[in-house]
């Protein structure tokens, strides 16, 4: 179909040595950590709290696990649930249900109880490999939600020794550290980790998966506001993967160390860290979560050359390198995403530390990678860039007609890290992929006659906090649950540095006292913590259309006056 862009005229703005095109992958992900561990068995992989491992380490550790993950019952096209922070059983765990054609599903550990089952009615997963932490919630789940087996992860089981030893010390701060990270489970129901990393390895006539086998399922609020699972296959990862090694030529495969101080289990931060830094042989540092203090100490001993992070990150790190805590030049490629960039920060990060920090753009359902600034003089701050190599766009108007440059319109995407639609569901998929393989992004954007795209508005209602996704109906949902609240609508409130705060205005029941603190500490309960609302207030009625519609254009206007 010939469209305004069919030329793409982005193409004379990228960089230096990226191709138009990127070449189809043809072999699964579990084949790419093979071939990288075979190129460089020696070289680090992952480092944790300092204790590192080796590429010939980590691939010996996936086929361990994926043994013990078959003698426990799983097999090609199951479903496993991930349930872990960023850590080294999570790269294991990912890579050894990938070797045994299974499904990854990955969830926030920090989700509550009732967001997790909610996510398990829907995939069904009877394998969870869970923080030990989460486990006891796994456990408590009803009969209905069957899980066969759950291998529990203690996290200071990767770290070094003497870290250790110094959390288990018999002092106050030891005993609070310790117990940020880990429990000590009792009773039964569970494996721990390090007995199924102790099987011996898999067989090598154990079948791989191919290409087109289905590797991950994300949740996501996706475009509709309702969670479901965005379904990527090995070749839709390793698409983006190689269309995001192709977007940085100046990279040297198996010399580079990334810093994954975003969640793996968001699109984000598995794409970038799971499998691109994996599939150059680059060094992972990992952190459970961002720590100011900890990424600038982690610095001094392995300095970090790539960074992908989310504004907030960049920010904080560029007022401390300013303020002299750490000179953190080292890096030499960082790209934001998940959420805007404003130029302020850019500026900050590239007067204190140098190199360029661009915008990308992307969702879940596009693996999640589609669109970036080139990492160059070309690039251009206030836009989220160009799309990527092998990637097209079109942009359409409310009749769905294709609209030309500096026209506002919605985005729709096409390209190989498209995903092929929501885990049973059929019409969300319908809704969101056109019959010729076009995604809807949801997002109306105006694209420069040069392709450069800039968005301007949502046409879905979500909330981007933290680089996450907040679906304001599930927020509104579960605040209708406190017995004093009649209605309730949640926006999103702009924030300094890009993001947003969730804000919620309610009805209150006839009779019922206004308590702001009793309402959050009710969210508190069944809401995980970036989703409750920073600010409540009472109103006596909610703006609505003729037709009985929620404004929330004017719910905004309310918080604001």
């Amino acid at each position: 179909m010939s469209t305004p862009f069919a030329d793409r005229p982005w193409l004379a703005s990228y960089a230096d040595g990226v191709p138009a095109d990127i070449e189809l992958p043809t072999t699964s992900l579990s084949d790419v950590i093979d071939e990288t561990a075979r190129r460089y068995r020696r070289r680090p992989a992952l480092q944790f709290f300092g204790a590192e491992t080796s590429y010939g380490e980590l691939a010996e550790s996936i086929e361990r696990v994926a043994e013990g993950l078959r003698k426990l019952g799983v097999s090609k096209g199951d479903r496993v649930a991930i349930v872990l922070p960023n850590c080294p059983q999570h790269v294991i765990a990912f890579y050894a249900v990938l070797r045994l054609g299974a499904v990854v599903v990955e969830h926030n550990p920090i989700y509550t109880a009732r967001e997790l089952r909610h996510q398990f009615e829907d995939h069904g997963a009877r394998v969870v490999i869970a923080w030990d932490k989460v486990v006891d919630t796994i456990r408590a789940f009803p009969a209905d939600i069957p899980v066969d087996a759950i291998v529990a992860v203690n996290l200071t089981e990767a770290m070094p020794l003497t870290t250790r030893i110094a959390l288990s010390l018999p002092v106050k701060r030891a005993r609070e550290s310790r117990a940020a990270i880990t429990t000590k489970l009792r009773g039964t129901g569970f494996t721990r980790w390090a007995d199924v990393a102790a099987s011996r390895r898999l067989s090598a006539s154990q079948p791989r998966p191919t290409v087109d086998d289905l590797a991950v399922l994300l949740y996501t609020s996706g475009t509709t506001g309702t969670p479901k699972g965005v379904m990527l296959t090995h070749r839709n990862l390793r698409a983006n993967a190689l269309q995001g090694r192709a977007w940085v030529p100046g990279l040297t495969e198996g010399r580079e160390t990334f810093y994954a101080v975003l969640p793996m289990f968001h699109a984000y931060g598995l794409t970038l860290c799971l499998t691109f830094a994996m599939s150059i042989g680059a060094r992972l540092v990992l952190f459970p979560r961002f720590d100011l203090d900890l990424v600038l100490s982690a610095a001094k001993r392995t300095p970090p050359t790539f960074l992908p992070a989310v504004p907030p990150v960049y920010d904080r790190l560029a007022r401390a390198a300013r303020d002299g805590a750490s000179s953190l030049k080292s890096i030499r490629f960082a790209i934001s995403g998940a959420m805007s960039l404003p130029v302020a920060t850019v500026e900050r990060w590239e007067e204190a530390i140098g190199g360029y920090l661009v915008e990308g753009y992307g969702m879940t359902e596009s693996s999640p990678v589609a669109l970036g600034n080139p990492i160059g003089p070309t690039r251009r701050p206030g836009t989220v860039g160009v799309p990527f190599p092998s990637t097209h766009i079109r942009v359409i108007d409310e009749h769905g007609e294709d609209v030309g440059p500096d026209t506002p319109g919605e985005l729709l995407l096409k390209g190989p890290q498209v995903f092929g639609g929501y885990w049973q569901r059929p019409e969300e998929t319908a809704a969101t992929l056109t019959p010729d393989g076009w995604l809807r992004t949801g997002d109306i954007v105006v694209v420069s006659p040069d392709g450069f795209v800039k968005v301007v508005d949502r046409v879905k209602e979500l909330i981007i906090t933290g680089g996450y996704n907040v679906s304001p109906s599930e927020v509104e949902e579960s605040l209708l649950g406190h017995p004093d609240v009649r209605e309730a609508a949640v926006v999103g409130l702009s924030r300094s540095g890009g993001a947003e705060q969730v804000a919620a205005a309610v009805v209150l029941r006839e009779g019922a006292v206004f308590d702001e603190a009793s309402i959050r500490d009710y969210a508190k309960q069944v809401l995980a913590d970036y989703k409750v609302p920073r600010r409540v207030i009472a109103v006596d009625e909610l703006p609505r259309s003729l037709i009985g519609k929620v404004l929330r254009r004017e719910v905004r206007e309310l918080f604001k006056r």
